[in-house]
């Protein structure tokens, strides 16, 4: 029920098709980020009209509230907040990784305060299956340890060494493989060897697909780079290839340059919530709070037909965000979102028509050249 097909490949670009119980959707591909079962001012409906096939949610949230067992018993996660496609979940890992000064790490697991009431908790790779498979989700992420891109080789070998065991005891908690997919996570730094004995272990391992955690984490952009010029090869070449937490539209052609298949960010919607539209056009982004749009009649990008395209001017957003109307906000999510799928729907054609280096070559020019507003 669960599994990726490879159709196309340009280069080492790859295009395919991925399979689940709720749906199918195409690769490459962006995943909206739902952390509360929400994507930020967005519903579902819009969600799809943006050209959304597949998104995420977070386990570490959920299972603080409403509580994953609340969801089950109101019929699952697909049901619960009205999403009918496929849906991602998270580890939590992450969530525990940027609680660092409240958390308490040992090979059981990590035990921590919460944010919202400070009440002890404890979570572990047996713990994080059971959320996700209780939750309903289609793809459950292998609980991990992530660590900070600051620490030194050794530190960060120690990391993976418990990441890898982590992994083994996540695939053994599995109880509904029928339901939902698993995916394992390789971490290991900016170190080359580390990654190389992470995309070994974690590539023979029965997972159904192969994530790269670890990387947007405080590291330099350049050492990312390098990382994603080899590492995503190092996977299987018949197991969708999944890179968390990246990025821009930069960030995203240069991973399918180097074989990776699968993205999420909060970068779209973030931006919109703070009026910054992501355009085609000389500048890659406009932020709309500045003094020059106050009277723009233009739409916010001619080449999209979102609705804010569509309907509203720049001014009128612009007038928007300075009386702090929602309507704002939430205009400027669902633009960068269209954006964003619209861009994976571009490579997805170029790798299908031979023309991917082409795109590549428009994206990364426009990415960096003129003056962002």
């Amino acid at each position: 029920m669960h599994n990726w097909v490879q159709t196309h490949q340009d280069g080492t670009a790859r295009a395919g098709i991925f399979t689940t119980p709720h749906g199918q959707f195409e690769t490459p591909n962006f995943m909206p980020v739902g952390t509360k079962a929400s994507v930020k001012g967005v519903d579902v409906e819009r969600l799809a009209q943006c050209g959304t096939q597949i998104t995420l949610v977070n386990t570490y949230h959920l299972w603080l509230r409403p509580g994953h067992e609340l969801i089950e018993t109101l019929g699952g996660i697909h049901k619960f907040c009205g999403w009918k496609g496929p849906i991602l979940s998270d580890s939590g890992g992450f969530q525990v990784f940027s609680l660092q000064d409240r958390r308490k790490l040992d090979e059981s697991g990590v035990e921590f305060r919460s944010h919202i009431d400070g009440a002890k908790m404890f979570l572990s790779p047996e713990v994080s299956i059971g959320i996700q498979e209780s939750l309903g989700v289609d793809i459950a992420m292998a609980f991990d340890e992530c660590p900070s891109g600051d620490l030194p080789h050794e530190a960060v070998e120690s990391s993976l060494e418990l990441t890898l065991r982590w992994a083994g005891r996540s695939i053994a908690a599995r109880k509904k493989p029928e339901q939902t997919a698993l995916f394992g996570i390789t971490q290991g730094g900016v170190f080359k060897d580390l990654r190389t004995r992470a995309a070994e272990q974690i590539g023979a391992m029965e997972f159904s697909g192969c994530a790269i955690g670890g990387l947007s984490v405080g590291e330099r952009k350049d050492l990312m780079y390098d990382v994603l010029s080899y590492h995503p090869q190092q996977l299987p070449a018949d197991k969708i290839r999944y890179l968390m937490g990246v990025g821009t539209p930069a960030d995203i052609v240069e991973a399918v340059k180097n074989g990776v298949d699968l993205f999420d960010c909060v970068m779209p919607t973030r931006a919109g919530r703070f009026g910054r539209a992501f355009i085609n056009g000389p500048e890659p982004t406009i932020n709309l709070k500045n003094l020059r749009f106050v009277t723009d009649q233009e739409p916010l990008d001619s080449c999209c037909e979102c609705i804010a395209c569509r309907r509203y001017s720049r001014a009128y957003i612009s007038h928007l965000f300075r009386v702090s109307e929602m309507l704002g906000p939430q205009l400027l999510s669902i633009h960068n979102l269209t954006h964003y799928l619209g861009l994976m729907a571009k490579i997805r054609a170029s790798v299908l028509a031979g023309t991917f280096e082409e795109l590549y070559g428009e994206i990364w020019g426009r990415c960096n050249s003129g003056t962002q507003a």
